[in-house]
């Protein structure tokens, strides 16, 4: 049977709970893949509660590595089984891409509510989104010793290196090199 075919009372008799005490922590069987609003929330919850002297990188590398280290650590054959799964099925690949854009809007939203101009917020909901996940499937896809935060940060690099390379704005405005679609 494949794993898409087990209903929630097979799932929660097999985990010796009931119907009841399942639907409480998930909406439904495929939420179990992603966690429930906890994640975004957590996000929300650490840039809030970090301190105010700190700049919005220095939260961003403070909680990509707390949370690297507490949710991702020692669960790489198990991370790797997950992706397979949710890569396995459009529902479940479009159900990830709107956990990520929530995570992005808590991000964003706690940003912002620190002060953060809207669309360096954005920006840096999207980028930590992206970086983390990139940085995640990169470290899926090995089985080297690094930790994910290390890769993480090598990752950071990249895209700095990446985003060096763009024409500075000025150059944009006094004319950019267009390609004919």
């Amino acid at each position: 049977m494949c794993s898409s075919d087990l209903t929630v009372p097979e799932i929660t008799a097999r985990a010796g709970l009931t119907t009841r005490t399942f639907f409480r922590h998930f909406a439904d069987k495929r939420e179990v893949l992603f966690g429930g609003p906890e994640i975004p929330a957590l996000a929300a919850a650490m840039i809030v509660d970090a301190p105010a002297a700190l700049d919005p990188v220095t939260v961003i590398f403070g909680g990509l590595q707390a949370v690297a280290e507490t949710r991702f650590e020692g669960r790489r054959e198990d991370l790797r089984e997950r992706r397979a799964i949710i890569r396995s099925d459009d529902g479940l690949v479009e159900r990830d891409r709107r956990k990520r854009g929530e995570l992005s809007e808590a991000i964003r939203a706690g940003f912002a509510g620190r002060g953060v101009p809207a669309t360096t917020a954005a920006l840096l909901g999207e980028i930590t989104v992206t970086l983390l996940y990139v940085a995640l499937d990169q470290w899926l896809d090995t089985d080297d010793d690094r930790t994910l935060f290390e890769v993480i940060f090598a990752t950071l690099g990249v895209l700095q290196e990446t985003m060096a390379a763009f024409p500075m704005a000025a150059e944009v405005i006094e004319g950019p090199v267009r390609l004919e679609p």
